[in-house]
């Protein structure tokens, strides 16, 4: 029998992976506890979490085709599923503290590449041709562009 998806049940952890580990379940079965669901930080290696016949609690992800997926850090209480955050350390950080609030940014208008951008098309109902045609032609004009700028640098030789 299926165990049901979201009970927490009791293991016992029978073989160790490099993707995770199998737990046979105390109703009988097993299912795979994946390496991303062991922790609440990075697991590089499994064996770092977990010994082969530890006693584990695990939460019933999913069961379909008798395949269990589980999860033990989704069994942790809600206090221990957040671990703290160590610091940020190195050259590049920086602490400093709250955040300022964001300030918004204008809406971005089209780009022709040509160092100005397009006038924004007039509100409306504008017919599909008119917009492709226009749509079509800025396209060529980047890509002739394009291709202007990577011809010295494809090798190719000027005549």
């Amino acid at each position: 029998m299926e165990p049901q998806v979201g009970s927490i049940l009791e293991g016992k952890v029978t073989s160790i992976m490099k993707f995770g580990a199998f737990v046979a379940l105390e109703g009988g079965g097993s299912g795979l506890v994946h390496i991303s669901e062991i922790a609440n930080t990075f697991v590089e290696d499994v064996h770092d979490h977990l010994q082969t016949g530890q006693t584990v609690k695990v939460l019933v992800l999913s069961a379909e085709n008798g395949r269990v997926n589980l999860s033990i850090k989704k069994a942790l209480p809600q206090q221990e599923r957040r671990a703290p955050r160590p610091p940020m350390q190195g050259a590049g950080s920086h602490s400093a503290g709250p955040r300022p609030p964001a300030v918004p940014r204008p809406a971005p208008q089209p780009f022709s590449g040509r160092g100005r951008p397009e006038p924004l098309p007039p509100s409306g109902d504008q017919a599909f041709e008119d917009k492709l045609k226009r749509f079509l032609s800025s396209s060529e004009g980047k890509m002739a562009d394009l291709n202007r700028s990577m011809d010295g640098k494809r090798g190719r030789r000027r005549k």
